[in-house]
């Protein structure tokens, strides 16, 4: 076998084992989802409520939407928001980002945030 090929193997399988299938999320589920987040996210760009707009955020860092008052912790925790680093923050917040001011305790079901995060990747673009 040639070294690609055995490259591109190793790729599928560390790919295989390497955390959630964020292309097995349903989107449709996520939006009903989000309902849980709606109260305090817009995903209207340039909106924020209590919590910041979600519009754009992947790829952005955090701590970063313009005209919102983010806590210290927030600002300064370095993160560039991704499907992986979002669904580690959305699992439980206050353990990825310890000080920050979301009172959300968190998607407990892989499932469900694999399912939020797929609709937030359609719907925040």
């Amino acid at each position: 076998m040639k070294r690609s090929s055995l490259l591109f193997v190793a790729f599928l399988g560390a790919a295989a084992v390497g955390g959630p299938a964020f292309a097995d999320g349903n989107p449709d589920k996520g939006k009903s989802i989000f309902n849980l987040c709606r109260a305090c996210h817009t995903l209207e760009a340039g909106k924020n409520l209590i919590g910041p707009s979600l519009h754009g955020v992947f790829g952005r860092k955090s701590g970063s939407v313009a005209n919102y008052s983010y806590s210290a912790a927030m600002k300064n925790a370095g993160i560039v928001w991704s499907e992986k680093t979002l669904e580690e923050y959305i699992a439980d917040p206050r353990k990825k980002v310890p000080g920050n001011k979301m009172a959300f305790p968190g998607l407990k079901t892989e499932q469900q945030r694999e399912d939020l995060i797929a609709y937030l990747k359609q719907a925040t673009k």
